[in-house]
């Protein structure tokens, strides 16, 4: 599938599309090689779970023509860190008000909550890019959350008392171990 990531506009400026809503995406695939590079944790970007209809093929290179979601995608990274299977939900928002409800889906929901049944670490790390804050927030908060409060968003101040404020760093861009560390080993903010 080839999407549309340039736009030239009247006065011949092309605009590039192509990252747009990605940084947080980014952020933590950079922040999640370093942890690997420097053996502190195995994580994972999950690949979108679809299924490749038509291929055509010229000379050596190959275009998907047609391919569809063959299920819905469950959470956005997994891996494993001081031998507990890590899983979690990653979103950037416009709002400087809240988190939207819609931004997270029923069967993510319950992704999340077996995950957790089984013992695992799962939580949601969500950006509100025009304050420049990002948050992390334990899976079972999230879901308390949305199931109590009365609302189609979950406030910006739900997550500054109940979640952790990640600060941006250079090389761990966004170091959410750290919190792990503090949340589930009785650990201070070291990765070691």
């Amino acid at each position: 599938m080839k999407y549309p990531t340039k736009i030239k506009t009247n006065n011949s400026k092309t605009i590039n599309y192509a990252n747009r809503g990605m940084s947080l995406e980014n952020d933590l695939n950079i922040t999640n090689k370093y942890y690997f590079d420097n053996n502190i944790g195995v994580i994972y970007k999950k690949p979108t779970p679809i299924k490749v209809v038509s291929v055509e093929y010229k000379n050596y290179d190959h275009e998907i023509k047609k391919a569809f979601y063959e299920k819905p995608s469950t959470t956005d990274y997994n891996g494993i860190y001081k031998g507990k299977y890590i899983d979690f939900e990653a979103k950037e928002v416009q709002s400087s008000k809240g988190f939207p409800i819609s931004n997270i889906h029923k069967h993510q929901l319950e992704h999340i909550a077996k995950v957790i049944e089984h013992g695992a670490i799962c939580f949601i790390i969500v950006r509100f890019k025009k304050l420049n804050k990002t948050f992390y927030l334990e899976g079972e908060k999230l879901i308390n959350a949305i199931n109590t409060l009365n609302s189609s968003s979950i406030p910006l101040d739900f997550f500054e008392k109940n979640g952790y404020i990640i600060k941006d760093n250079y090389n761990i861009r966004i170091d959410y171990l750290s919190i792990v560390n503090i949340l589930y080993f009785g650990g201070n903010n070291e990765n070691n």
